[in-house]
């Protein structure tokens, strides 16, 4: 065997070996893509079942909302129906969070209903619920953009076509709705300050008092002071 026949097989078996091993690579960066999802399903499955008693809450205290509340029944419907891509599951989070949204604006109204303990402790597993969301949502899109990188470049992405790798979708929601946290929550631990009221002032400063003119030295009085000069004779 020449040198050159046993190059190409070096080259031969390099090329099978890494062609194997990015193959294996894919398959684990699809297994965890599919463990991130299921981290994010299992999240929005438990905001959706907070849904209820949060809306049975409010309507004790606000029973003419019935606009609202029927705004976020029928938004969480839609968004627990949507068991499809990441792509369509995030296209029925948006008009959720909307109207979850309002929910929590129109409880702003009712102070009886801010001191309520159990809407406090709705609100508090909403809004842990809704970290917990973010921090799956940022893992699994950190996942799929490594993944859709690999299938995209060379030359991995020969063996993502032999394998049948597709590029995944992002879960993303309206920032516009999501809000700089992305937690729908209300601030319950301080109050706004009531309109028209002013800031006190510092009080202006008492006017200087003018100080007198030294007053003039008296006739042959003492002080130290010199006698004016005798006139000439």
């Amino acid at each position: 065997m020449g040198i050159w026949a046993i190059v190409i097989l070096v080259v031969l078996i390099l090329v099978v070996v890494g062609g194997i091993a990015s193959y294996n690579r894919f398959v684990a960066q699809r297994n965890l893509i599919k463990d991130a999802w299921a981290n994010i399903d299992t999240e929005l499955r438990r905001r959706y079942d907070l849904i209820p008693n949060l809306v049975s809450t409010v309507q004790g205290y606000a029973a003419h909302e019935k606009q609202v509340f029927e705004d976020v029944t029928k938004a969480r419907a839609m968004a627990t129906a949507a068991t499809g891509s990441p792509a369509a599951q995030a296209a029925a989070e948006g008009p959720f969070v909307a109207a979850l949204r309002q929910l929590l604006a129109v409880a702003e109204n009712y102070p009886q209903l801010k001191a309520n303990e159990n809407f406090l402790a709705l609100q508090a597993e909403l809004s842990n619920t809704e970290d917990r969301l973010q921090t799956a949502r940022r893992f699994y899109n950190g996942n799929v953009r490594d993944y859709n990188r690999r299938v995209q470049s060379f030359p991995s992405m020969i063996v993502a076509r032999f394998g049948s790798f597709q590029p995944e979708e992002f879960f993303e929601v309206d920032e516009s709705l999501r809000g700089d946290a992305g937690v729908p929550r209300v601030d319950f631990s301080t109050m706004a300050q009531p309109a028209g009221a002013q800031a006190p002032t510092a009080e202006p400063a008492a006017p200087a008092v003018p100080t007198e003119p030294p007053a003039p030295p008296a006739a042959g009085g003492g002080g130290g002071g010199s006698a004016p000069p005798a006139p000439p004779g």
